[in-house]
């Protein structure tokens, strides 16, 4: 049953709304910041996210009225067209930093992979509260892992490490959620180290072998690979308690920190907005994830806790990947931090499937 807005507006979490709203102003603000500190000659990345955001939200409210029980009944046509992207924009995209995995859209870049995050949750949360699966067996548990691990591949094929290990993380969570026996998680870890191997040898650019290294050893091409994460690394150390100021950060406005509105935007959080403000970008993430899980248990059918279980995860995720990469934790992989970083396909794609949870936590209660 569709939703009124008055049922919304009754029924609706607003503290997690809120937290979700002042991630937005954080990541709004930072992004206008490096913007502005540096001559302000450059304001349209801070004009798209206000748009991407502006979609976003009306995308959020929008699945948030919608019956979330619908997605279950289309999952079967929803990872077709998964399939249908994922090939499309290996025949017809365009590469970005080595990765071609974008469309070109009226100017626009859009990344098909961070639809297919949430295209994925509904197809395994689909399958495994299906009737006639048996989470115990063996072969529920193979074409499930058929079935990411197809678009795992295509994923790997354009190349783009970090967005293929949250599909296969996605996987895992459901997993642990649905109970599968124990033994299939070590089989797990032989295949993993199997496919690491491959992928090493056959798959994985030199730009993503020299991630890795420079992670290893810091020391390593340190006017390379290594320069990203050190910079990071000196962003986040030198913002102490308070910070410098919104646009006073060395690191940043001197533009030593690559990728500042994308993939380092915490360390310029960090750097500009100090200990407390990267803390307080913590603690809002923090009350999403707790606000979620602590409605997990009123949900009413095997198929919303699925979905909760698998877009929080994947939302955790992101959020832990993308920290240890500004703090040298883990190589960096390319992941944006959720609500925050600059990137409209992935803020419109986070906002969705927070909408998504939100559909299904308000029916919780009605």
């Amino acid at each position: 049953m569709d939703l009124r807005l008055n049922q919304y507006w009754r029924h609706n979490d607003w503290l997690t709304t809120l937290a979700i709203l002042l991630l937005l102003a954080i990541g709004l603000t930072q992004i206008y910041g490096v913007a502005l500190g540096r001559g302000g000659i450059n304001l349209l990345a801070f004009r798209k996210q206000i748009i991407f955001a502006a979609i976003g939200l009306v995308g959020y409210v929008a699945l948030s009225l919608v019956d979330y029980h619908r997605w279950r009944s289309y999952a079967p046509y929803l990872y077709i067209l998964a399939l249908l992207l994922l090939i499309g924009v290996l025949l017809f995209g365009n590469s970005v930093h080595g990765t071609k995995g974008w469309f070109n859209i009226l100017g626009l870049g859009i990344q098909p992979v961070e639809f297919v995050k949430i295209i994925l949750i509904i197809s395994l949360a689909a399958y495994f509260s299906g009737r006639t699966v048996r989470l115990q067996q063996f072969k529920s548990f193979l074409v499930g892992g058929l079935a990411v691990a197809i678009l795992v591949l295509l994923v790997l094929l354009q190349p783009d490490f970090g967005s293929a290990l949250l599909l296969i993380a996605i996987w895992l969570f459901l997993l642990l959620a649905a109970g599968f026996n124990r033994k299939y998680f070590y089989s797990l870890i032989i295949i993993g180290f199997v496919c690491a191997v491959v992928g090493w040898l056959f798959l994985f650019t030199d730009i993503q072998k020299n991630r890795f290294r420079s992670f290893i050893n810091p020391n390593y091409n340190v006017s390379g690979q290594s320069y990203n994460i050190n910079q990071a690394m000196i962003a986040v150390g030198s913002g102490r308690l308070l910070g410098r100021g919104l646009g006073f950060g060395s690191q940043t406005q001197l533009k030593f920190l690559p990728e500042a509105q994308t993939d380092f935007i915490f360390a310029v959080i960090a750097e500009e907005r100090g200990f407390l403000g990267a803390g307080l970008v913590l603690l809002l993430f923090a009350v999403i994830i707790y606000r979620v899980l602590a409605a997990l248990p009123k949900v009413k059918d095997d198929f919303g806790c699925f979905v909760i279980v698998g877009a929080i995860g994947l939302l955790a995720t992101e959020v832990f990947v993308n920290l240890a990469m500004n703090i040298g934790l883990l190589p960096v992989v390319g992941l944006a931090l959720p609500l925050v970083s600059y990137g409209g396909s992935s803020l419109i794609s986070t906002l969705l499937l927070l909408g998504l949870i939100n559909s299904i936590i308000i029916r919780s209660k009605i």
